[in-house]
């Protein structure tokens, strides 16, 4: 077993303390995505359109929808400050609760009542090119791997750190690299310690042990019978990113290196190179309508699943992968993040700042190359504790040999003291260091974690998941419509977006200057 003393992180973080910028990791820019599923009071998934008052999702930034019509995404841009990014959430609800009539947000990532995959309406972008592209690309989606596997909801956390730090780093590092290479170097090995300690998350904060039966349709499924309606894992901490969820089996055989820029996007490349045989049985174009946007393993690059992803900011029609050998790493997106049902947007600000804190221990620690035996081992471990994260006295493999999880993850929380003291500096009340004893209470008592609170309230109210989940999603609908006073502001900015919106799709219809076909072929082409 490696040296439990990481000589790396102790020499970077006693160079942070000793760098005379005791805030040097401050002013990291965060943003949020959050999906939520619009369902009709009874608690059914609806089938109308997205509200027009919310704007166009092709081009409205902040609101728009992922995979289905019905299943909302708000997008937060970046900001420095944990509480300005929970205020502009907070604010965006309750203009899309303005405009939801009786509809609402379910309250959480596994989805509420469902009949099937016709149940779950493919999003909607309008006729232009790009617009038929993404529907196109849903509706392949859909053909793989089911449309109801789509309608769960998450949130995800973007995440920046500060400029300054990079240069203080470069000087611990002592790095004669550009400063763009070794800063998506340094990305990089947050990617490979996330899959390494990302688990913990899962433990942490996972909220979806349970899930009703429709979600099933019909099908046979190993998991226990909790009630009438209800499955669960007794020690499940996330189902969402169990094999029941985002961990298809479909993409069991797509390997995705992390050890580089070039080896990531020579992965991505390949399986979006490379025909996959079942795809192909289903066809591309099938009597003149687009069934998928090719056959190969994976359509583009969105189609990979994974916990966490590095990313650039895109040019208008640039791919993923171009962006990010254009430019470098610009920020990681933390994709394994449930919605809490106990957070009225879904997110709270301990929660956030803990993530903050993780990701700077993943990118100070110590990572080296992960190869193909480490990375199954790796990725059994999330599942592991996804299925039976609270399982007393779990193991997960830890440089091949059984290791217990409890004592694991104190010993990571006990790493990230210093990193939250520095996070710290400057605020006597010690935000970071407060996320970060709520977690380690979460160490101790298993009960305290979401998922346990989540089967402890169901047994004590006698309650199943749909209906649980269905009277926090009532809660949070009228917690935004009461709250005062509203930041009329912001609300008038929102609105005045929404607008700008759909004059901007139109625009965008209007310069189409080929037909689908080619646009498409030359997209992929590119």
């Amino acid at each position: 077993m490696r040296n439990l003393v990481d000589n790396k992180f102790e020499r970077r973080l006693a160079g942070l303390i000793n760098s005379g910028e005791r805030g040097v990791l401050r002013g990291g820019r965060k943003g949020v995505e959050k999906e939520s599923l619009r369902v009709s009071p009874g608690g059914a998934i609806v089938r109308t359109r997205h509200p027009a008052a919310l704007g166009a999702p092709l081009t409205n930034e902040n609101i728009t929808t992922d995979f289905s019509e019905s299943l909302i995404e708000l997008v937060s841009p970046p900001f420095g400050e944990t509480w300005e990014l929970l205020q502009y959430l907070c604010d965006i609800h309750q203009f899309v609760y303005r405009h939801l009539g009786d509809e609402m947000l379910w309250a959480t990532s596994m989805p509420c009542e469902l009949d099937g995959d016709a149940s779950i309406p493919l999003a909607q972008f309008g006729t232009s090119n790009v617009g038929r592209m993404k529907t196109v690309y849903r509706h392949g989606l859909g053909v793989r791997y089911g449309r109801i596997m789509q309608a769960i909801s998450g949130v995800h956390f973007n995440y920046s750190f500060s400029p300054r730090l990079w240069g203080v780093l470069e000087e611990i590092n002592e790095s004669r690299q550009p400063q763009q290479s070794f800063v998506s170097e340094q990305y990089f090995g947050v990617l490979r310690n996330y899959r390494r300690y990302g688990w913990l998350v899962l433990y942490l904060f996972g909220t979806s042990p349970a899930v009703s039966k429709s979600f099933f349709a019909g099908r046979e499924t190993a998991l226990a019978r909790l009630d009438a309606d209800t499955f669960y894992e007794p020690y499940g901490t996330s189902l969402r990113m169990s094999d029941i969820g985002y961990r298809n089996k479909n993409q069991a055989g797509v390997s995705v290196s992390v050890n580089s820029l070039d080896e990531y996007v020579r992965d991505l490349s390949r399986a979006m190179g490379t025909p996959y045989r079942p795809y192909e049985e289903i066809g591309v174009k099938v009597h003149g309508e687009y069934q998928q946007l090719n056959a190969n393993i994976l359509q583009i690059e969105n189609e990979y699943y994974s916990y966490i992803r590095p990313k650039r900011v895109a040019r208008t029609g640039e791919r993923p992968t171009k962006a990010l050998q254009r430019a470098g790493v610009e920020y990681v997106e933390v994709r394994a993040l449930d919605v809490s049902a106990f957070d009225p947007v879904g997110v709270n600000q301990n929660k956030l700042r803990f993530l903050e804190a993780f990701v700077a221990l993943c990118l100070l620690r110590e990572s080296a190359p992960i190869g193909q035996s480490e990375q199954a081992g790796l990725d059994a471990n999330h599942l592991l504790v996804a299925r039976r994260g609270r399982e007393p006295k779990l193991m997960l493999k830890r440089d091949g040999r059984d290791f217990p999880m409890l004592e694991w993850a104190r010993e990571l929380l006990d790493a990230m003291q210093g990193l939250c003291e520095l996070l710290d500096h400057g605020e006597s009340a010690r935000p970071y260091s407060t996320a970060l004893e709520q977690q380690r209470a979460k160490i101790d008592d298993v009960e305290r974690t979401p998922s346990a609170r989540l089967l402890t309230e169901m047994r004590q109210s006698g309650e199943s998941f749909f209906q649980i989940a269905l009277r926090m999603s009532k809660l949070h609908k009228d917690y935004f419509l009461g709250l005062y006073p509203p930041n009329e502001h912001r609300l008038a900015d929102f609105a005045a977006a929404a607008r700008e919106s759909i004059e901007a799709q139109a625009r965008i219809e209007a310069a189409d200057r080929v037909d689908f076909d080619t646009y498409l072929a030359h997209y992929l082409a590119d």
